[in-house]
């Protein structure tokens, strides 16, 4: 039996233009909420695609991504406050220290000044031990482990703590409260 050749057609994408750059945009706004510093690196990964496939012209493009984010700053469609504020309180009220959260916000491309007005709203955003405590709670640590369990795990759970970015202060202080109750205690008094 003969066997034939099966072949697979790759479908390329076409070449890009400012409106598909602007629909592109569009629709990554549409699913994720963005600093324009990061959806610049989206779109210009688009560019480079297309270059690569089609030899578009980079450079005008990148000038129709600079216009199409100025525009959507200005009509407050992209905003790296906000979005800096919500994406810092999220990621504290997943247990990270400011620590992570600041070198997350750079990853982001959100600029030092907004970070610092971010992260120095302490009503917004907490104390790294009210993360701590978050932390411990979500991954079961020190009070939140079991009773007959909690000396056998404390050097384990202290590391869990140190590798998350907080202090060996604020890590013991966490570990060393009797029930959730008492971390509860803790958190509120700070």
């Amino acid at each position: 039996m003969a066997e034939t050749a099966r072949t697979t057609r790759v479908r390329q994408a076409p070449p890009m233009t400012p409106e598909r750059l602007e629909q592109a945009g569009l629709n990554y706004l549409a699913r994720f909420a963005a600093s324009a510093a990061q959806l610049r690196r989206v779109l210009m990964r688009r560019v480079r695609l297309s270059e690569a496939a089609h030899a578009t012209d980079t450079a005008l493009l990148a000038q129709a991504i600079t216009r199409l984010i100025e525009r959507w700053i200005a009509s407050g469609l992209l905003n790296d406050g906000g979005y800096a504020e919500a994406k810092a309180a999220s990621l504290h009220r997943r247990g990270l220290p400011r620590s992570r959260i600041r070198a997350k916000l750079q990853e982001k491309g959100i600029a030092a000044p907004l970070i610092d007005a971010v992260l120095g709203d302490t009503t917004e955003i907490g104390s790294d031990l009210a993360a701590a405590a978050a932390f411990a709670r979500r991954r079961r640590l020190g009070p939140y482990r079991l009773p007959e369990l909690r000396t056998e795990f404390f050097h384990k759970d202290l590391g869990s703590l140190a590798r998350a970015g907080f202090d060996r202060r604020t890590a013991e202080r966490i570990l060393r409260a009797e029930d959730p109750e008492a971390v509860s205690a803790l958190v509120s008094d700070v």
